[in-house]
């Protein structure tokens, strides 16, 4: 039975359970055969669009490992930046009770204690999030305490990435947007990749949610960054570390093709063996749990059986995945909205469908 054979009936199945309204998946192997299949529509509507190979998604927390995870690590590559460098050393700024414990290495490993960027603005001071501002966003992350001591615990939030993100743009004196242009998204042909999706075909995004505090009442979020605090800086025209990139599965597997064959592409070298070794090995086991540098490791609930110790990837809250194994010479790329019309309580649906797309193609 070929991928395809397998992998139909399993969306469809999703499409009817309303896990999502339409996905696309695709894979690549490191000697460049690759597939994209999409399936179902960008709403449950009748007559909707029909989702293409090339559909645009707002992939949310992937753009935490791709682009500001791998900026940081081109950063060390180049020696421009070090994993036992403190937070303060690039942004002294920051007044956290904790400001000369945190590390680049707690960044890029999530193992600062806090809670999400959003909730902590919006709960700074009683203020709507709707009424904040970018500065105020910043002042959150300059001041926010952690209940734990850097490196004792690992706690995913938003608040990791954001900072990676001011730490980027301190050291090379430029934007994201525009260092994850020139760095990966042009020379890598990934041609739909933006923090700007103002500049794409419209027609061709596919829509995250309804909600209804962006404007006078309940309204479709497309062509906007969903993320409610990526939203409210990029509104102030900031692009940010931990959400805001709109982009399609053909980009995201030439970002992987690269990945596997050893991070060179085109006779050009974006990651070191070294790097790409972190990416892909614990580097949290003194606190039995896994995480790779920039990405998450080995996570069986939605990676599925097959998946290894060195199986690296990323999702994102809107419906999206990211994933690579090296060892096995595969990587593949899930984008739905499975938050469409409006996010669902939890994400077992989603993470089952993962997993068990995941088990076909590790396998």
């Amino acid at each position: 039975m070929s991928i395809e054979e397998e992998i139909e009936p399993i969306a469809i199945d999703a499409i009817r359970e309303k896990v999502f309204p339409g996905c696309v998946v695709g894979v690549v192997y490191k000697n460049g055969e690759r597939k994209v299949l999409p399936f179902g529509s960008f709403t449950y509507e009748e007559g909707a669009t029909s989702v293409t190979p090339d559909s645009i998604y707002d992939v949310a927390s992937v753009t935490k490992s791709i682009p500001t995870a791998s900026l940081a690590l081109q950063l060390i590559d180049e020696g421009r930046l070090k994993l036992a460098d403190k937070l303060i050393d690039y942004i002294p700024e920051f007044r956290n009770s904790d400001r000369e414990n945190v590390l680049i290495k707690h960044l890029l490993t999530y193992t600062i204690d806090g809670y999400g960027l959003a909730s902590a603005v919006d709960n700074a001071d009683g203020k709507s999030l709707s009424n904040r501002r970018a500065e105020d966003l910043i002042e959150t992350l300059m001041t926010h305490d952690f209940k734990k001591r850097p490196g004792e615990v690992f706690k995913y939030t938003n608040i990791p990435a954001a900072l990676l993100g001011l730490v980027i743009e301190k050291i090379t004196g430029d934007t994201l947007d525009n260092l994850a242009q020139e760095r990966f998204f042009k020379p890598l042909n990934m041609a739909q990749s933006t923090h700007h999706p103002e500049t794409l075909i419209q027609e061709n995004i596919v829509p995250t949610e309804f909600d209804d505090w962006r404007s006078d009442s309940m309204s479709e979020v497309r062509g906007v960054v969903h993320d409610e605090s990526a939203y409210i800086c990029y509104q102030d025209g900031r692009a940010v570390g931990h959400a805001g990139l709109f982009t399609t599965a053909p980009d995201i597997l030439n970002f992987l093709e690269m990945l596997l064959n050893d991070g060179v592409m085109d006779n050009k070298r974006y990651f070191s063996e070294e790097i790409l070794s972190k990416m892909e090995t614990n580097q949290i086991e003194e606190l039995d749990d896994f995480t790779g540098l920039g990405w998450e490791l080995n996570q069986k609930r939605y990676m599925g059986d097959y998946c290894t110790e060195n199986t690296f990837g990323k999702t994102g809250f809107t419906g999206t995945l990211c994933i690579c194994d090296r060892k096995k010479g595969v990587a593949y790329v899930i984008l739905s909205n499975r938050i469409y019309p409006q996010r669902p309580k939890d994400s077992l649906a989603i993470n089952a469908f993962r997993k068990k797309i995941g088990e076909i193609l590790l396998k």
